[in-house]
């Protein structure tokens, strides 16, 4: 019985511990009792079956024309993320891209593990990355996606502070593993629904030739591409714990 009253007390100190700690480090809410990090947008709340298509890149442009062969000949918008050492290797095809109406995001200067960054250091390599690309195309850059898909409050609070939304994705393609065009096609088209943000690279091995059967199984269930930017809401929204951008109420 002893050992049982010591137990509970020990437990009742250790809460009061932990409570006085989490006072003294506040964590942000957004909804009422619930907890929040920082997040980036994973996906929109929308019903009209508008979606967005990405291509993250950072090595090589060996399919990069096709891909954008295959956006214009199904009338698609898409959205690029690029890397800085990617853009300054490639100029003419980061104008290639941004003259067809393709829209690019950075996607980092030297493609880093970010979380593992100080504020100071996530800032230089956004300021840099989105001024490689505007230099080029003389179009204002609002969009990131953080390398790996990694990130933390300080990554998507930096780039907010810049005017850049962080955006990651809810269909992965799997592209980068080599998948046959069938397989890459058959995960997009399975899981993707109204507001959904697709994941590709440029580099795929056969990304380019699982367009054509994306494009053409999509639009005939009624969905419409759009850039990303487009697929955003406007006004005042909230994104919630699953990183779904919605219409804040």
């Amino acid at each position: 019985m002893k050992k049982k009253i010591v137990l509970i007390a020990l437990l009742l100190a250790a809460t009061v511990a932990l409570s006085a700690f989490a006072a003294s480090y506040p964590v942000k809410t957004v909804f009422s009792g619930t907890v929040k990090r920082s997040l980036p947008v994973y996906s929109v709340a929308r019903e009209d079956k508008k979606i967005a298509i990405t291509f993250d890149c950072a090595w090589g442009t060996d399919y990069t024309d096709l891909i954008i062969d295959a956006v214009e000949n199904y009338g698609v918008r898409c959205t690029f993320f690029a890397v800085e050492f990617w853009v300054e290797k490639y100029p003419e095809t980061v104008k290639k891209l941004s003259d067809h109406g393709i829209e690019i995001g950075t996607h980092s200067k030297t493609h880093p593990h970010m979380s593992k960054m100080s504020v100071s250091e996530i800032k230089s390599e956004l300021e840099s990355s989105k001024k490689a690309i505007e230099d080029i195309t003389g179009k204002k850059v609002t969009l990131f996606r953080a390398p790996f898909g990694e990130y933390n409050d300080a990554v998507v609070d930096t780039a907010a502070a810049m005017g850049l939304k962080t955006i990651q994705w809810d269909v992965d393609s799997l592209d980068w593993k080599d998948l046959s065009a069938q397989e890459i096609a058959a995960r997009i088209i399975k899981n993707v629904k109204s507001g959904s943000i697709i994941l590709c690279h440029n580099q795929g091995l056969h990304t380019a030739e699982a367009l054509p059967l994306v494009f053409t199984a999509l639009k005939e269930r009624g969905f419409e591409f759009v850039t990303v930017s487009e697929l955003l809401l406007d006004g005042k929204t909230v994104i919630d714990g699953q990183g779904v951008m919605r219409e804040a109420t």
